[in-house]
């Protein structure tokens, strides 16, 4: 997974399409170039301590770590902005989320669940 490390990029992507799900809020800019698609992750200190954050912060780097890459389209930037439901929310549901907002965002169709993932029943 190629991460946005620089300042002027997140700032680039929040002018950009967003989608909003319970627990993030996705925002996505093509930047014209055919290279991989690079996510970037941000949580405010609303959500709460530092603890917190980095726990909600965790859990969205590692739904993108299972789906990202096969639902993201190339060449797209995206920023996920954690909010508080990231964290009483099931995982499983964080994945369904996620595939949902990089459909409707206009990337790949998600529709399978990743390897290693449960299935939500």
């Amino acid at each position: 997974m190629d991460r946005l490390l620089a300042r002027r990029d997140y700032l680039a992507v929040a002018k950009g399409r967003k989608v909003g799900r319970p627990s993030f809020l996705v925002q996505a800019l093509e930047r014209g170039t055919d290279g991989p698609a690079r996510f970037g992750f941000t949580v405010t200190r609303k959500i709460g301590n530092a603890v917190v954050r980095n726990r909600v912060r965790r859990r969205l780097k590692e739904a993108v770590r299972l789906i990202g890459r096969s639902a993201a389209r190339p060449g797209t930037d995206y920023v996920l902005v954690g909010r508080p439901g990231a964290l009483g929310r099931s995982f499983d549901r964080i994945l369904a989320d996620l595939a949902g907002a990089l459909a409707e965002l206009g990337g790949r169709a998600a529709t399978t669940t990743p390897p290693g993932a449960a299935r939500q029943g």
